[in-house]
C-alpha cells in the first residue's frame, strides 16, 4: 500500500477495516478519548503532515500547506445503546450481515469520518494538494452541542476554511442544508404545601398543563403550513420537597425545528404566546453545558437559523462535477437534512458549506443501525475528487 498512488482494492479494504474498527471503539458523547487516539494514530500511519488532539478533545489532521483551506468534519460521538439485546448482532461488533456493516455509529457517522480521512491521505499520494491545505476533524459532543466543538477548533488553531464539507450521512447525496433549531425551557412556579392540604399551595404542574396543551396545538398548526417546522416537548420535570408535597416548580424542554422561511425571531414570539396569561410562567433559551473528555467546557446556545446553499453556488457546482467524475453520472437530486449539524458554525462565519456522507440518515440512532460498506468507499472517491477540483 505504501507504494500505491491511486485507488486500489487494497486501499478500499484498508478503509473498510478501519471503518469497522471505529465502530468497535465505543465513543459516547464526552467519552470519545479512545476514538480520538485511534483516529490520530491512523492519520499518522497514512502520512498526514500533522495529526493531534486539541484541548477540547477534537482530533485534527492536516495534509498540504497551500493558501486554499478545505475542511472535512465528522463528529466522533454516538448516542447510547440502551437495548443491546434487541440488536441482531452486538451493537459494537461491526459484523457484516447480508453485505451491511452493523453497529452503533455505522451510519452516524463513522463512515464519513473514515472516508474523509482516507480521501485526504489519498489526495496527498496522488499529488492533488498544490495550493491547498486539507483539514480532517473528528469532533466531539455534536449529539448535544451542534458546532461548539468547531468553535473551539477554529479559535484554537486559528483556521478559517474557504470550504467546509459536513460528512453527516446523506446516502451519498449532495446535501444543500439543514433545518434550524431553537431549544427552549419553560418554567412554571407554584407554592409548596403538604400533600394532605393541597388547597394551601399552588401546584406548578397544574399551571404547566395548559401550556403543554398549547405546545401540542402549536405543533398541529405548524403542520398545516406547507414547509412548516415542528415543535416537541422532549423533557418534563418538577421540583417538590417530597412525594408528600405540592410541586413548587415545573420545567419542560422544547425542541423547535425551523424550515426554510422560518426564523429564530419567530420562535421567540411563539414562546411568548405559549406562556401568555400565565402569571407564574417564564421561558428562556435551553442553554446546555457539557464537559468534554479532556475536561474542556462546552456551552451550547441552541438557536440557529435554517441554512441552505444555492444550487448554482460555486461549491455546489464543483460538487456536482466531482460526483459526475467519481460515479460516471450526474446526481439525480439534492437533499436537505431535517436535523441540525456542525455546519451551524462555518455557515455563521460565511464559509461555503455543503453536506455529503455515506449511510441512510433515517437509520441513525436506531436499533440495528447499519450501512453498506461500498457507500463508504464511494464517499472516499467523491471526497478525493472534490479535493482535486477545488
Amino acid at each position: 500500500m505504501e507504494k500505491q498512488t491511486g485507488w486500489t482494492e487494497e486501499y478500499g479494504q484498508a478503509l473498510i477495516d478501519f471503518y469497522r474498527q471505529t465502530i468497535r471503539t465505543r465513543s459516547y458523547s464526552d467519552e470519545e478519548g479512545d476514538m480520538a487516539r485511534l483516529t490520530e494514530a491512523k492519520m499518522k500511519e497514512l502520512g498526514f503532515d500533522e495529526a493531534y488532539i486539541d484541548s477540547t478533545g477534537n482530533v485534527v489532521g492536516r495534509v498540504g500547506n497551500g493558501p486554499k483551506v478545505i475542511h472535512f468534519d465528522s463528529h466522533m460521538d454516538n448516542v447510547r445503546v440502551n437495548d443491546p439485546e434487541d440488536w441482531i448482532v452486538p451493537p459494537f461488533s461491526a459484523e457484516i450481515v447480508d453485505g451491511q456493516v452493523y453497529g452503533r455509529g455505522s451510519v452516524d457517522m463513522k463512515g464519513g469520518l473514515s472516508a474523509s480521512l482516507f480521501a485526504a491521505a489519498l489526495a496527498k499520494r496522488q499529488g492533488l494538494l498544490e495550493g491547498k491545505t486539507v483539514y480532517v476533524t473528528g469532533s466531539v459532543c455534536e449529539e448535544y452541542c451542534d458546532g461548539v466543538c468547531l468553535e473551539h477548533f477554529y479559535r484554537e488553531s486559528n483556521v478559517r476554511p474557504d470550504v467546509c464539507v459536513i460528512c453527516e450521512p446523506s446516502d451519498n447525496t449532495i446535501t444543500l442544508g439543514h433545518t434550524g433549531k431553537v431549544q427552549a425551557v419553560i418554567k412554571t412556579y407554584g407554592v409548596s404545601a403538604h400533600g394532605s392540604a393541597p388547597d394551601k399551595g399552588m401546584n406548578a404542574v397544574y399551571e404547566m398543563a395548559e401550556i403543554i396543551r398549547r405546545v401540542e396545538e402549536l405543533n398541529r398548526k405548524l403542520g398545516t403550513v406547507p414547509g412548516g417546522g415542528t415543535i416537541v416537548l422532549s423533557h418534563i420535570s418538577c421540583e417538590t420537597v417530597s412525594l408528600n408535597a405540592v410541586p413548587s416548580q415545573c420545567r419542560i424542554y422544547l425542541d423547535r425545528r425551523l424550515r426554510p422561511g422560518e426564523c429564530v425571531e419567530q420562535v421567540k414570539g411563539e414562546m411568548e404566546a405559549l406562556i401568555a396569561g400565565r402569571q407564574r410562567a417564564s421561558w428562556e433559551l435551553g442553554t446546555l453545558r457539557r464537559t468534554s473528555w479532556t475536561g474542556g467546557e462546552l456551552v451550547y446556545e441552541p438557536a440557529h437559523e435554517p441554512w441552505k446553499i444555492d444550487e448554482d453556488a460555486s461549491l455546489t457546482v464543483t460538487c456536482r462535477q466531482a460526483y459526475e467524475n467519481a460515479f460516471g453520472q450526474k446526481p439525480e437530486r439534492y437533499d436537505f437534512w431535517d436535523f441540525g449539524t456542525n455546519a451551524v458554525v462555518p455557515v455563521s462565519m460565511g464559509v461555503a458549506t455543503i453536506g455529503f456522507g455515506p449511510g441512510e440518515y433515517k437509520l441513525a440512532h436506531m436499533t440495528n443501525e447499519h450501512c453498506d460498506p461500498e457507500k463508504v468507499k464511494d464517499a472516499c472517491r467523491f471526497y478525493t475528487e472534490l479535493i482535486r477540483l477545488l
